[in-house]
Formats: structure tokens, sequence, C-alpha cells
């Protein structure tokens, strides 16, 4: 299976253009809140970077192939992240009452009201915290662009949190590979077993978050 896995993902490596644009598209999916989890993309850029930098042990298809450059993703990558984030802190800013009073906005309504209260008191630093919350990073960015923080401040304190957070998960996977995939290999059943307890402990706190809101929907 872990050969499986790493041949998967090998024929990607000598493929830039296609993970460039699938890591700019992922990256935009997941601003917009969709479950798609931007560590993944991130770390998986990181490891097609990694067997792009060795072609021993992982050969091109064919003579000279272009690899995935590990700096080139690390920029791309904080470039769709911030530019992503902006568009949504954007739309707040400036569509943010109209929107808001759509459908599907409808489940954000309660975590963009307590953001707000968050946002309130700790003022534009709050946006550097939704970029490291996963869950929180649309209804957060929305919340702060509502909230009218200033375009310059938005940059400031977002772009700072994405530098720091974005490039260096792909750098650290491109260039300690083989660390990374030995502690895998190692630890594999501890990490698999404890992504799993989370899942259920997850699924099982919005079953009963739902279904405790039905109920006092219902009374």
């Amino acid at each position: 299976m872990d050969a499986a896995i790493l041949e998967w993902f090998s024929h990607y490596a000598y493929s830039p253009c296609l993970v460039y644009t699938a890591m700019i598209v992922l990256m935009f999916l997941s601003s917009l809140g969709l479950p798609l989890p931007e560590e993944v993309t991130l770390l998986s850029t990181g490891l097609v970077a990694y067997m792009g930098a060795n072609p021993d042990k992982f050969p091109p298809p064919y003579p000279d192939a272009h690899a995935v450059d590990p700096y080139v993703a690390a920029v791309i990558a904080f470039f769709a992240v911030f530019l992503s984030d902006y568009v949504i802190f954007f739309l707040g800013r400036n569509f943010g009452e109209k929107i808001l009073q759509k459908k599907f906005m409808k489940k954000y309504e309660d975590k963009i009201m307590k953001i707000s209260t968050w946002t309130q008191r700790y003022g534009f630093w709050a946006s550097g915290i939704f970029r490291f919350t996963p869950g929180l990073r649309f209804p957060g960015h929305f919340a702060v662009g509502m909230m009218k923080v200033s375009s310059l401040k938005f940059t400031l304190v977002d772009g700072t949190a994405a530098l720091l957070s974005v490039p260096t998960q792909i750098l650290l996977i491109a260039f300690y590979g083989d660390a990374i995939l030995a502690s895998f290999q190692k630890y594999k059943i501890i990490f698999f077993g404890v992504m799993g307890i989370v899942f259920a402990l997850y699924i099982a706190y919005w079953y009963f978050f739902k279904r405790g809101k039905d109920s006092s929907a219902s009374a």
C-alpha cells in the first residue's frame, strides 16, 4: 500500500503545470469553506516536490522531464492562499449584508456572529487568528470584511500569517522528505489510529450538535 501511494504521487512530480494549477484551484475552493483541507494540499505538493528533487529514487518518465520546483510551488501556494483569503475579505467588506441573506450562508450565521464579537475584541489581529484555524477561515475572513477592517491592515496581518505558515509546509516536506517519510513508516499505525479517533469525534459532535439544534427548533 505504501509503495502504491508513493507511486501515485510520483506520477505528478514531473507534471509541474498540473500540480500548480490544481493547487491554486484547491486553495480557492478551500477558502470558500468547502471540505478540502488546505494542509493536505500543501503537504501533498511538498511531497511531489520532494520526489522531483530526488530523481534517483523517483525516476522521471522521460529524460529532461521538468519536475515540480519546491521554491516555485511555495511562492505560488503563498499567493494562492493569500489572494483566496483576500477575495473572501473583499466580498465581506463590499457585499457582506447582501451575501449574508443568501440561503447557503445560513449555516455560517452563528459563526459569523461569534467571530464579529472576537473581531470587536481583538481588532484586525483576529484575521491572523482565523488563518491558523481550520473551519473558521471562510466565516472569519468574511466577518472581518463585514467589520470594515481596512484592506491594508488585513493584507499585513493575513499576509504575514500566510507567509509564516504556507511556504514552510511545502519546503519542510520537499527538503526533509526522507526523515518525514521514515517517521510516517514507523508511526503510521498510530497516525491513522489518531486520525480515525478524531474523525469519529468530529462526526459524533456534528451529529449531536445538529440533533440538539433540530430539537431546539422544533420545541
